[in-house]
């Protein structure tokens, strides 16, 4: 909502909210916001803003309100992107605003949580649904443009990111120290730098209190499960009559993630799509009692010395011993200070930390044998010869360790920025804003119940015939566990003796840090000139430079480096780049209050980067806002950017991983190629595959080798939008945009999916990727999928928002809002080799990993406020996609289930205010909505996409009072 709303708002909130803070106006001192790169938002899409927005107290004259609501009267809003403060909708860049106040009556405890509710923000990042391998990190991405293409800000300026993910941890905030969230919608690599290709999304914290307030929050599913908690505090004090402030702020929040178990549509898995005529498969191929395959047959040990052949129920359901959702706790402590000593100088200081710990959980680990870069043996085939090998012959082991227990993943961060400046007036209108920012993660993770493979095998008496070669064969050696302390002697068709498990699990340690050293001078005029002509306007000059550091690194286990575990392989990671960078900004308004003229500004923006990796570049944007008349406003934007490679892009050391993708020669899959089915079967059987009866181990995750390319090249991208806002002054309150947005990205840094590189190889259209995959050669097991990051080819990308506020006064105690944000994606090409074929994305879902791009997203809310007692409805809905798996549409399945339905999602909540005290209490997910099917073969949806319904239907009570 504009600024007229929120006055209006302003008028029937109390003074005294957990969501609305007192803020001092200092008349002697500098605004240290004004020296802060802004963006002004349009009207249509500035919801109401807490009290920092405005120079005037908080304290708000009813009458006063009511009269601007009459009136028109419209207050200045200063948000991020531009350089130069300008007033309430007069800048071309589309921005949307959220408040403290959005975010806390969702009940949500993260800050990602609720970003995942917007239209524009889309499934590439990592949400707390996304259990396997995430680290129990947030992270969010624009226009599903990717995490590392969106540039996170904390009050407009840089902040130390997480080491493990190489993106902004988002559940490192307190949502109760924030103010607004400000989204730049069009990329801001002009201003921000290289990483802003998508847009920024800038963190405004509430600062400059002088009252206190205690905010407690509990929430619980209706099923029992999914406790969260949440305490959070603030105090501030003035001291030498205003002139300085200093604020303290701290939280506490705990979240208990939900068993896979406990949701009846999570469970069992089913592994894959079903082929025509097929039937659904449930779980994995490898069971705790193991598989034992020789020449003549796939062996299932009873545990009474006999066996029977392996069939569909001897699969193992791992949906019974895996999170759905992450444990979370965090805690948060900020300090914010600034003293005034005259108009020339303003020292301030902040710092934010942030504890998080987080834990998952996997069902046990499964057993096959080594995968590169280790050099133990590829497969485990148990000699006839062994005295404990009944079938009398060579036979391959597949086993899951349920005596190793499940494999329980812990994560510790810890995360501090730390900011120093000074900002005031210098002459004439001049104004800067010097700041030095030091940014530090450290990540510690644990995984128990890895296996050590070394042990494992001394257990079982085996050693290799060819030590050193991973295709060698075993030998049967009892000597080298009896030689060796704490070895049981174990039958590998039997558990493993409490004794030998213990003997031989394993828990990994992995360790990651990140620095950022950022000195940053920002310098600005609004005012420079006056343009000499009749109806001209002011022009506005803003400039600045920054030299940036920053450095990451990743220590792995060093048993797991060596390959001596069963978990994902791992390869040290280092390295760091420092870039030094000036802007230049020039804002002119042309005509003002002319005919047909009512504002005319154009704005140009410009940087310069010099990095010591790849050289110097240079990106710039240009825009253009006319309002003809006062209700109508046309704006335009034209920018490009560019973007180093990241740390773990460059020189990511290769490690393992287990990417959602299926065998193209497994007996279940073959057949959903549909007319290349005969391609597929017979390249396969080059391989000595017979398709017809094959079972990949693997189910629905591959072991694929990712790592660094240190011959990457930077991307270069460019982006325009042209739209219109509409304030019409004969209904007050109301404002609407329509924005067109187009991105194209070249030479895009990615890595293809290992479906993808599969599909290619056996379909016979590029049988060139075929080296990239290997198999064990005994088995014709994958033993591993390359894909390394590379610079594959090209993205285009478009759309349109459309986006909607209205306040009005029903009576004088009752006032109604609506607002909607609404996103239709025109379309979503991408380019996965330079050169070669364009594939549509727009609508499908890549079904394997759970990310896609939905035609349609719209988030809406009602709300009615009768004086004390305010009442919200929210609705959020996600257009249905096709299934496709990174080449094309699936089209056959015996189940029928080819796509996923258009989702809709509701919430309620109610507020109460009494004297200093607020109360809240809502449901999410009213109507207990579940998520749609999804055959990804992990928990039957896509996290990614729906996993704000994972946990069902929930309901909240918050209590807050200031003092």
């Amino acid at each position: 909502m504009g600024a007229l709303s929120s006055v209006a708002h302003a008028a029937t909130e109390s003074t005294h909210t957990s969501s609305h803070v007192r803020h001092k106006t200092v008349t002697h001192g500098p605004v240290r916001s004004a020296a802060t790169p802004a963006i002004t938002a349009p009207v249509s899409v500035a919801r109401p803003v807490a009290a920092p927005q405005f120079s005037a107290p908080v304290a708000v004259n009813r009458s006063h309100a009511v009269r601007s609501i009459d009136s028109g009267t419209q207050e200045s809003v200063v948000v991020t992107g531009s350089a130069l403060s300008t007033s309430n909708n007069q800048n071309a860049n589309p921005v949307q605003i959220v408040t403290s106040k959005q975010i806390e009556q969702t009940g949500i405890n993260t800050l990602g949580d609720y970003l995942q509710r917007l239209p524009s923000v889309g499934s590439s990042g990592t949400t707390n649904s996304q259990t396997n391998n995430t680290a129990g990190v947030s992270c969010t991405d624009i226009r599903n443009l990717g995490k590392s293409r969106v540039l996170v800000l904390i009050d407009g300026k840089r902040a130390a990111i997480d080491g493990s993910s190489s993106c902004f941890d988002l559940n490192t905030i307190n949502i109760h120290q924030v103010a607004s969230v400000e989204i730049l919608k069009d990329g801001g690599s002009e201003l921000y730098g290289a990483d802003a290709v998508s847009g920024v999304i800038n963190i405004k914290l509430k600062h400059n209190l002088d009252d206190a307030n205690l905010t407690v929050r509990g929430g619980i599913t209706d099923r029992g499960d999914g406790q969260s908690g949440m305490i959070s505090g603030y105090k501030g004090w003035n001291f030498d009559h205003g002139r300085g402030n200093v604020t303290v702020s701290g939280s506490y929040m705990t979240q208990s993630g939900i068993r896979q178990n406990s949701r009846d549509w999570a469970n069992p898995v089913v592994s894959g799509l079903i082929a025509p005529g097929g039937s659904p498969t449930y779980g994995s191929s490898i069971p705790t009692a193991g598989r034992f395959i020789t020449d003549t047959a796939d062996n299932v040990p009873n545990g009474d010395g006999s066996f029977h052949n392996f069939s569909k129920k001897d699969r193992y359901n791992y949906g019974n011993d895996q999170s759905l959702t992450n444990s979370l706790q965090d805690a948060t402590l900020s300090f914010d200070a600034h003293y005034d000593v005259n108009r020339h100088f303003t020292p301030y200081g902040n710092f934010l930390y942030s504890h998080r710990n987080s834990n998952t959980q996997m069902a046990p680990i499964p057993v096959s044998g080594s995968i590169y870069p280790s050099t133990l043996p590829v497969a485990i085939t148990i000699p006839g010869s062994a005295p404990y090998n009944s079938l009398g012959e060579d036979a391959t082991m597949y086993k899951r360790m349920g005596e190793w227990g499940d494999r329980v993943s812990q994560t510790a961060t810890d995360t501090y920025t730390a900011k120093i400046g000074a900002s005031g007036d210098i002459t004439h209108g001049w104004k800067y804003d010097l700041s030095y920012t030091y940014g530090w993660n450290q990540v510690m993770s644990q995984t128990s119940g890895v296996g050590n493979y070394s042990k494992l095998l001394q257990s079982y008496g085996l050693s290799a015939e060819e030590p050193g070669n991973p295709d060698s064969a075993l030998v049967y050696n009892p000597s080298i566990c009896t030689a060796a302390a704490g070895c049981t002697l174990s039958n590998p068709f039997n558990k493993l003796s409490p004794q030998a498990a213990d003997y031989s699990n394993y828990t990994s340690h992995d360790h990651y840090y990140y620095q950022l050293r950022d000195l940053n001078l920002r310098i600005n005029n609004n005012h420079v000139v006056h343009m000499p002509w009749k109806n001209g306007g002011d022009l506005g000059i803003a400039l600045g430079m920054e030299h940036r550091g920053e450095q990451l690194a990743y220590h792995p286990d060093a048993l797991v480096e060596s390959g001596q575990t069963l978990t994902n392989s791992a390869s040290y990671t280092g390295g760091g780049f420092n870039v030094t960078e000036g802007y230049l900004e020039g804002k002119a308004t042309l005509l003002h209050n002319a005919f047909l003229a009512k504002d005319l500004t154009i704005d140009g923006q410009g940087r310069y980067s010099s990095y010591n990796t790849f050289g110097s570049t240079k990106n710039w944007k240009a825009s253009i806002n006319w309002a003809p008349v006062q209700d109508i406003r046309f704006r335009a934007t034209l920018g490009t950017s560019y973007r180093q490679p990241n740390v773990y892009e460059l020189y990511g050391g290769q490690s393992l991983g287990y990417a959602s993708a299926t065998d193209p020669c497994d007996s279940g899959q073959v057949g959903t190629y549909g007319s290349l089915t005969p391609i597929v079967a017979a390249n396969c059987a080059k391989q000595g595959i017979n398709s017809s009866n094959f079972v990949s181990a693997s189910s629905s995750q591959v072991p694929t080798l990712f790592g660094g390319n240190p011959k990457l090249k930077p991307e270069t991208g460019r982006t325009y939008t042209f739209g219109t806002t509409v304030t019409p002054r004969w209904i007050p309150g109301l404002s609407a945009s329509v924005e067109y947005w187009h991105y194209t990205l070249k030479n895009m840094i990615s890595y293809l999916s290992s479906q993808y590189i599969m599909n290619q190889c056996y379909t016979g259209a590029n049988t060139s990727y075929c080296n990239d995959i290997t198999r064990v050669g005994s088995t014709n097991q994958l033993n591993s999928v390359t894909a390394l990051y590379g610079n594959i080819g090209g993205l285009k990308t478009s759309g349109i928002d459309f986006d909607l506020d209205y306040r009005i006064r029903v009576t004088s105690r009752d006032v109604l809002t609506l607002s909607n944000n609404f996103q239709q994606l025109v379309s979503y090409l991408q380019q996965n080799e330079l050169g070669g074929k364009w594939y549509n994305y727009a609508g499908r879902m890549f079904y394997q990993n759970g990310t896609g791009n939905p035609r349609v997203r719209d988030y809406a809310t009602v709300g009615w406020q009768h004086g004390a007692i305010g009442v919200t409805y929210m609705m959020s809905y996600m257009g249905g996609m096709r299934w496709n798996d990174s080449e094309t549409d699936v089209t056959r399945s015996a189940s029928g289930r080819i796509k996923t339905p258009g989702i809709f999602s509701h919430d309620v909540t109610v507020t109460y205010r009494w004297k200093k005290w607020n109360f809240e209490a809502g449901v999410n997910n009213l109507l207990d909505k579940k998520p749609p099917f999804v055959s990804g073969g992990t928990d039957n949806s896509a996290a990614a996409l729906y996993g704000n319904l994972y946990m069902g239907r929930n309901v909240f009570l918050q209590a807050g009072v200031n003092f």
